[in-house]
């Protein structure tokens, strides 16, 4: 079980794993050892994601989210297979954390009197300013 927060935890069976040739530097190595990889995670079928929190998933996802529901994340920032693996994994909870956070409700508020007054005010002052910019005439 990965724990990603007090409410929601992830089986392991939920992602699904798969190691590739990572491009970079390597020498030798990376023309013969799989070092990335390639972590799907099937947000759509998972029973510990509300409805709410797929949805949000799925707008911060954004294009690592297939068009069924499958979140797929590709690593290769380490020559190590355990490191890219782990970061991976890092990754895929830090984005369920940020959409198990519910969005702030945001509650209207009107600008004061004062506000409006000294917007009007200086909208009054650079209509004059450009007012008085025309063509000089000559007073010959």
């Amino acid at each position: 079980m990965i724990q990603v927060t007090e409410q929601i935890a992830l089986s392991e069976d939920d992602i699904e794993e798969r190691f590739i040739r990572a491009s970079g530097p390597g020498g030798q190595n990376v023309n013969k050892v799989s070092t990335a990889v390639q972590l799907r995670f099937n947000a759509a079928a998972c029973p510990a994601l509300s409805s709410a929190i797929r949805w949000r998933l799925a707008k911060l996802a954004g294009r690592k989210m297939t068009r069924d529901g499958v979140i797929v994340l590709t690593v290769d920032q380490y020559r190590s297979q355990e490191r890219n693996r782990e970061l991976a994994r890092e990754r895929l909870v830090e984005l369920i954390r940020a959409a198990a956070v519910p969005p702030k409700h945001r509650r209207p508020t009107r600008p004061s009197a004062g506000v409006r007054e000294r917007r009007l005010e200086h909208k009054k002052k650079t209509a004059q300013i450009k007012r008085n910019r025309g063509k000089v005439r000559s007073f010959d």
